[in-house]
């Protein structure tokens, strides 16, 4: 078993794995029990396990834990204590999430941009949201959303 040391939302842990390529995605669930991080294609190409390490959207079912550590890693539970994140108001604004199986990491993925982009265009939007993939066909409301929040953050 391998040891490692994960600063997940602002608060350390030490976390105990058998393989040190085990996909961070299944640390954050099924050792810390952030279940907001979903599993989806499992091959870092639907953008359901999206999480920010070191700012950047980075795809955790393909990212090894033992590439995480020491790292600053936040999780769609991280993004906003009381879940009034801008993105996230927009969202509901927006009436944006069907299933929803796909919103933790169309947010992350948002907030990463908006990060490095607090006023992205049309095409910018659509450059940084492709590879986030939603069953549902929400990418006009996820694009409104994205517009609205980085409006009421800037």
């Amino acid at each position: 078993m391998a040891q490692y040391n994960l600063n997940v939302n602002g608060t350390n842990h030490q976390v105990e794995v058998s393989h040190e390529d085990t996909p961070l995605l299944w640390v954050l669930r099924d050792h810390l029990k952030l279940a907001g991080t979903k599993f989806g294609c499992g091959i870092a190409q639907c953008g359901s396990c999206t999480v920010h390490v070191d700012g950047i959207a980075t795809r955790a079912c393909s990212l090894p834990v033992s590439a995480a550590e020491g790292k600053s890693i936040i999780t769609i539970e991280g993004l906003s204590e009381k879940g009034d994140h801008p993105l996230q108001k927009a969202w509901i604004e927006h009436d944006v999430p069907q299933c929803g199986y796909c919103q933790a990491g169309q947010i992350m993925n948002a907030a990463a941009l908006l990060e490095q982009n607090p006023n992205p265009s049309d095409d910018e939007i659509d450059s940084a949201m492709n590879g986030n993939l939603c069953r549902c066909g929400t990418y006009l409301r996820v694009k409104a959303a994205i517009k609205t929040a980085a409006s009421q953050m800037s």
